[in-house]
């Protein structure tokens, strides 16, 4: 598969740090590609956890997905206003098969009324030690989240209200066709 196109589907898959699948969801549609970032939307996507738990997303959500930054963002739509799920994680890779990223565990989440909380440090304080994350990639981790923090404060990219409504009513467009 070359770059998909807009209106395409795409599966994503998720994997931690040792190469153990972590999450796949299927038919994410592709909104936008370009040399450095594809965006997507999840509407009842089908997520499949590692251990073969399967759900379906309850909202619209607007994914966001980079080749530089270590960090990917969801963008769920929600009657209260829009939520933000942030990943730290690899940047993304495409092959035949998916758009595949490394999870790294922490986790930003931005709620409609501006408050962040940094989730899961635990669980990334394990995987760190029982996965042998290098003090590279830790590095590189902990300077990201300043760089998503500072895309969070001011509104850039996926957290500006522009960037969602232009992003949501393409979706509604192509989901139309």
């Amino acid at each position: 598969m070359g770059v998909p196109k807009e209106g395409e589907f795409i599966t994503i898959k998720s994997y931690k740090h040792d190469g153990s699948l972590h999450r796949t969801w299927r038919d994410t549609m592709v909104l936008k590609t370009s040399e450095c970032s594809i965006i997507g939307l999840n509407d009842h996507t089908l997520v499949t956890e590692s251990d073969g738990r399967r759900w379906v997303t309850r909202e619209p959500a607007i994914v966001y997905f980079h080749t530089k930054y270590w960090f990917n963002v969801i963008a769920m739509i929600r009657e209260k206003g829009v939520s933000y799920y942030c990943n730290l994680a690899s940047p993304y890779v495409l092959d035949d098969e998916a758009l595949k990223y490394i999870d790294y565990d922490l986790d930003v989440k931005v709620f409609p009324d501006g408050e962040k909380r940094l989730l899961d440090v635990d669980e990334y304080e394990a995987h760190s030690k029982q996965m042998h994350y290098s003090k590279e990639t830790d590095f590189i981790l902990k300077e990201n989240v300043k760089i998503l923090v500072d895309w969070i404060n001011n509104e850039k990219g996926p957290f500006s209200q522009g960037y969602i409504d232009i992003w949501y009513n393409r979706y509604k467009q192509l989901s139309r066709k």
